[in-house]
């Protein structure tokens, strides 16, 4: 870790105020990209990031220095968006697996967030019904197995599957909108 960040932890960790609205200012977009890929829009990843910041500030003595301090950062706003959204979210608990017309697989799923840049992925990823859009995030982006997921959100491995496969099927067919609206 860099000197001049240590002393700025260190700062922090003895209650200087002004240390952590550095921290604050100096990793506000970056952690604010975490909220918005949880939230339905910037309002809501504002309030999310506002509670972690909290949580940060309260828990930065427990930061040992181990690793990326941003990466520590990143993970409190990632676990606040998944607590904020846990009890808002309702899940459908049965799917037939056999339909096959649309069925994304991983790899097609994987080459899709290549076409966009990263503010119309997350336009398209807020256009998702919650529960879909943290089962892209969790599987997806924060490379989460069933299990684990089933065991952050309090579902089964089977939910979390059921999700996964809606989830990538109703973000094609928005992609599918979207490029038909961009041709018009």
């Amino acid at each position: 870790m860099e000197a001049e960040l240590k002393k700025l932890i260190d700062r922090c960790k003895a209650n200087d105020h002004k240390a952590f609205e550095i921290i604050y200012r100096n990793y506000y977009r970056s952690l604010l990209g975490v909220a918005l890929r949880y939230s339905s829009h910037r309002a809501e990843a504002e309030d999310v990031l506002q509670d972690a910041y909290i949580k940060i500030f309260q828990s930065i003595r427990s930061y040992r220095g181990t690793g990326s301090f941003e990466g520590w950062m990143k993970r409190i706003v990632h676990n606040t968006a998944i607590n904020t959204f846990r009890g808002k979210l309702k899940f459908d608990l049965y799917i037939d697996t056999t339909e096959t017309g649309n069925n994304v697989s991983d790899e097609d799923f994987n080459s899709i967030f290549e076409m966009f840049d990263e503010k119309d992925a997350i336009a398209l990823l807020n256009k998702m019904p919650e529960g879909y859009r943290l089962a892209i995030n969790l599987y997806f982006i924060d490379g989460y197995s069933h299990k684990e997921i089933a065991e952050i959100l309090d579902i089964t491995v089977g939910t979390s599957k059921s999700q996964l496969f809606k989830a990538r099927n109703y973000l094609k067919n928005l992609i599918e909108m979207y490029n038909q609206e961009k041709i018009v």
